[in-house]
């Protein structure tokens, strides 16, 4: 098993974070959308983008693992003590201890943590306070990364340099990990992807006019948007519905 105590724990926490995601349409001044659109080709993959809070497990050769926030490391595989910042590592620690390891480098999953009291659109999910988590991206980073310096590993990341895997290799990996992907909600031909603020609102209406992660009966049911994605995952945006209302809004008083 890999000896985390080897590793730079600083460097494996900017390596395996997720880069920023663009909204669909470009935010203007006070958050409003833009007509700008994130330019796609061939087909899109449209998932639902659940609302809680970002996690990540990075699972290194030999089964040595780090489960992180969107921020910061907040356990290791064997610690006796684990930080308990926003319910991840008690929500991820069991999933963690059965994801298989990689021959090399280090391979990360992220998860969406969501329900309990995680952040303002918990009770959207539930309404007694349950949580879960879903599988939204795999990407594997090459041990060498591990050895450059910070600022290097930073604009790295957020050039697109993490290897993150197709829309079927995620698939795949998930059915390997017996995890539960972020849900699907079809496809659309790039040409036919509306490009107007107005049409793109009404698209989230029509795929997902309820979210599809519900945990109770009691759940308020409200989603928070969707995310549009290549197969290869070469592009990727979001598209949340209170930036649509906020915009719209916002222009119908003009």
């Amino acid at each position: 098993m890999t000896d985390l105590r080897s590793i730079d724990l600083d460097a494996l926490n900017s390596a395996t974070k997720y880069p920023s995601i663009p909204t669909y349409h470009a935010l203007g001044e006070k958050g409003r959308l833009t007509e700008d659109a994130v330019p796609f080709s061939g087909t899109v993959h449209l998932t639902e983008k659940v609302d809680g809070t970002n996690a990540r497990i990075a699972v290194l050769p030999g089964g040595a693992y780090v489960i992180g926030s969107r921020e910061e490391l907040l356990y290791a595989r064997g610690d006796v003590i684990a930080n308990p910042a926003l319910g991840i590592v008690d929500a991820l620690r069991a999933v963690a201890d059965t994801l298989p390891a990689p021959d090399t480098g280090v391979r990360v999953h992220y998860l969406e943590v969501y329900g309990g009291r995680i952040g303002g659109a918990s009770r959207q999910y539930s309404g007694t306070g349950a949580v879960s988590h879903r599988l939204f991206d795999v990407a594997d980073v090459d041990a060498d990364v591990l050895t450059w310096p910070r600022v290097r590993i930073s604009a790295w990341r957020e050039e697109g340099g993490q290897r993150f895997l197709s829309e079927d290799a995620l698939a795949a990996a998930a059915r390997g990990a017996g995890l539960d992907l972020v849900p699907r909600l079809g496809e659309v031909d790039a040409a036919l992807l509306p490009t107007g603020v107005q049409e793109m609102s009404d698209l989230l209406a029509e795929r997902l006019p309820a979210t599809r992660v519900g945990l109770d009966d009691t759940a308020g049911g409200a989603p928070e948007g969707i995310v549009l994605r290549t197969a290869d995952r070469s592009t990727i945006a979001k598209a949340r519905f209170q930036d649509y209302r906020r915009t719209l809004k916002a222009a119908a008083r003009r």
